[in-house]
């Protein structure tokens, strides 16, 4: 590159997240409910390495959230006592709406990768998925 920075990105996403949970949890880390990511046929041979106990992380778009604004930099979460600022919470109003989760893979079969510990809605676009690598502390 000429030494520009890009200030615009465009993505387009590998799949799209389902699940038949009504009532979403908020947060990864508090969940055992269930859903499938399902990836375009295209994307499917990058999964095959993947095994039932495996963790992902899975990028995804607040698809639903509503448009961010500078009143939402500070925000009371709803399990806080005090407002907070919008990149020390995991609120889904952001100015890039983008979510990351870490889930456990119960299954993969072709194009669908069955999991757990969700906290995505129904038909949330995902735009990557990565390996969970714990830390070696």
């Amino acid at each position: 590159m000429n030494g520009r920075i890009m200030k615009k990105y465009t993505f387009e996403p590998i799949g799209f997240f389902y699940t038949d949970t009504a009532e979403v949890p908020r947060h990864w880390s508090v969940s055992e409910e269930k859903g499938r990511i399902v990836l375009e046929e295209k994307y499917k041979e990058g999964v095959t390495d993947y095994s039932p106990g495996d963790k992902i992380m899975v990028i995804f778009v607040f698809h639903k959230s509503p448009e961010f604004s500078v009143q939402n930099l500070r925000t009371k979460p709803p399990h806080k006592n005090e407002e907070k600022g919008v990149f020390s919470i995991c609120s889904p109003v952001r100015p890039n709406p983008l979510g990351i989760s870490v889930l456990k893979i119960t299954k993969v079969e072709n194009n669908i990768i069955y999991v757990k510990n969700i906290d995505m809605l129904n038909e949330t676009p995902i735009l990557d998925i990565k390996p969970f690598i714990p830390a070696n502390k």
